[in-house]
C-alpha cells in the first residue's frame, strides 16, 4: 500500500528543506515531495493511505552508528529483535551493532549470522561493525577483507582500546584499503584500571577509585596521529572530556580527516548523578565533570563533534543490581536519545537542523550509507515527532530487554508517534 504524508513540517537536513509538505510513499521509496499532493498523484496500482502530520515534525529516520545488540551470546540481555524494537520506539530507522558479542564479530561467519538473523526478525536496518582484531585482544588483525565482503560497515575494538600502536596503525593501513572507517574507543586501561567513575573531588568524597579524564586524551592523541599519518580517518567514540574536544577541535583545525560522537549522557548528566549509587549511572567512560558536559555542548555547537549516538548497552538485573565496585558498565539509550538531544535545541545549544545532522546524514556519510535522506527516490525512512509531548520516562515500558536507564522517572518534551521503514509502520506511539 502507498502512503501520503499530509500537512506536516519536513526537516531533511541534507538538502535544508524546511516547509510544510506532503509526501507520498510508494514501492518503498519516496515517490514526490510537495505541497497539495493527493492520493491520486500515485501511480494507480497501489491503494493510497493518508497519514496526517498537521503540527508534527517529519524527519529522515534516525541513525544510530554506536549500539551493542548482544547478539550472539548474550541475549539475555538484548537481541536483535528487541533492540530493533527499542530503535523503532526511539525512532531510529537504523542501528550499527558493535562487534563485541560472543563469540566477538571478528570473522565473515558471524557477520553473516547477525544479518540473516536482522533479516528475519529485525524492524530496522541492522548494520554490523567488524572487529579491529582477532577476539578484541588487540593481538593480530582480524580478517578485513572477508568481514567486508560479509556486510560489515566499519571496524571497531569498542570496549577495548587496541593497546599496540604498531597493530593500531597496521589495522588502519588495511582498513584504507577496504575503504572502512575505524571507530576507536580511547582509553589507557593502564590509568582506567579499576576505576568505576570520574576521578575528581566527587570521586574522593564517594570513596570510589576514580578514572582521569587523561586516560580518554591520551588515546584520543595517539589515534588522531595515526590517522593522519596512515591518511585514514578515525571516528573517535563516546568523547566525554573538555581535553578530548579540544584535541579534536586542534586536529580538524590542521586538516586531520577524523570525526568524533558523544552520547545524550555526556550532555545531560555530570559525576553528581553517582552520588546516588545507582548503578544506571556507571558507564565507560564515566560521566564526567560540569566543565565537561559544557564543552562537550560547545562542541556540539561548533561541529567539532558531529554526531550524537546512544551507546545503547543492555545489561540485566544480574550485572547491576550489585555494589557500584562491582557493577556492569553501561546504560541503554535507544528509547530516550531523541528527546534528550531535543533538548540542546530547547536550551538554544543547536537548531533543530543540526540537531538532526547529527542523528542522520552525518553518521550516514560516515559509514557510507544510502540513508539519512528525505528526497525524490530515496528509502522512505521516515520519523516523525510531536516535539511538544511531553512524556515520563517509564523503563518497565521500554521495548527493549533490559532497564539499565538512570533516566527512569525523568519528564522530556519530544515524543515519537511514527518511526517507518521502507514506507512499513514499524512503531506506532500509543494515543
Amino acid at each position: 500500500m502507498a502512503l501520503l504524508i499530509k500537512n506536516g513540517r519536513v526537516l531533511d537536513p541534507a538538502s535544508g528543506l524546511d516547509d510544510i509538505i506532503d509526501i507520498l510513499v510508494e514501492g518503498g521509496k519516496i515517490r514526490a515531495l510537495a505541497r497539495g499532493l493527493t492520493p491520486a498523484a500515485g501511480s494507480g496500482t497501489e491503494e493510497v493511505s493518508v497519514l496526517d502530520a498537521t503540527g508534527l515534525v517529519v524527519m529522515p529516520g534516525l541513525i544510530d552508528m554506536h549500539t551493542h545488540l548482544r547478539e550472539p551470546g548474550h541475549e539475555y540481555k538484548e537481541t536483535i529483535q528487541t533492540g530493533s524494537r527499542a530503535g523503532a520506539a526511539g525512532g531510529f530507522t537504523s542501528l550499527v551493532c558493535m562487534a563485541n558479542t560472543s563469540p566477538p564479530n571478528d570473522s565473515a561467519a558471524v557477520t553473516e549470522f547477525i544479518l540473516e538473523k536482522a533479516r528475519r526478525e529485525a524492524c530496522v536496518n541492522i548494520y554490523p561493525v567488524g572487529a579491529l582484531t582477532r577476539g578484541l585482544k588487540g593481538e593480530e588483525l582480524a580478517e578485513i577483507g572477508d568481514l567486508k565482503g560479509a556486510g560489515v560497515v566499519a571496524l571497531s575494538d569498542d570496549g577495548h582500546t587496541v593497546k599496540n600502536a604498531g597493530i593500531m596503525r597496521r589495522g588502519l593501513e588495511y582498513a584504507r584499503n577496504f575503504s572502512l572507517p575505524v571507530i576507536c574507543h580511547c582509553e589507557e586501561d593502564d590509568l582506567s584500571s579499576g576505576g568505576v567513575m570520574h576521578e575528581g573531588v566527587t570521586s574522593a568524597l564517594l570513596g570510589l577509585r576514580g578514572i582521569p579524564p587523561i586516560a580518554e586524551e591520551i588515546i584520543v592523541t595517539r589515534d588522531i596521529a595515526l590517522s593522519a599519518w596512515t591518511k585514514h580517518p578515525v571516528h573517535i567514540a563516546h568523547v566525554s572530556t573538555a581535553g578530548s574536544v579540544q584535541i579534536i577541535r586542534e586536529a580538524k583545525a590542521r586538516g586531520v580527516k577524523i570525526t568524533a560522537e558523544t552520547a545524550p549522557h555526556y550532555f545531560t548528566l555530570t559525576e553528581e548523578a553517582v552520588r546516588t549509587f545507582d548503578t544506571n549511572t556507571k558507564i565507560n567512560p564515566p560521566l564526567r565533570s560540569e566543565k565537561d558536559v559544557e564543552a562537550i555542548k560547545e562542541g556540539l555547537r561548533d561541529g567539532t563533534i558531529d554526531v550524537i549516538a546512544s551507546d545503547h548497552a543492555p545489561h540485566s538485573s544480574l550485572e547491576k543490581d550489585v555494589e557500584y565496585d562491582t557493577a556492569a558498565f553501561g546504560i541503554i539509550g535507544l528509547e530516550t536519545a531523541l528527546p534528550l538531544t531535543l533538548s540542546l535545541v530547547r536550551q538554544q545549544v543547536m537548531s533543530l537542523t543540526q540537531a538532526l545532522e547529527k542523528l542522520t546524514v552525518n553518521p550516514a556519510a560516515i559509514l557510507a550509507l544510502d540513508k539519512g535522506l528525505l528526497c525524490e527516490g530515496a528509502d522512505a525512512d521516515i520519523t516523525i515527532v510531536d516535539m511538544d509531548a511531553e512524556h515520563t520516562v517509564d523503563v518497565a515500558s521500554f521495548k527493549s530487554k533490559s532497564r539499565n536507564s538512570p533516566f527512569h522517572g525523568w519528564r522530556l518534551t519530544g515524543r515519537v508517534i511514527y518511526t517507518m521503514v521502507s514506507g512499513t509502520i514499524v512503531f506506532q506511539a500509543k494515543s
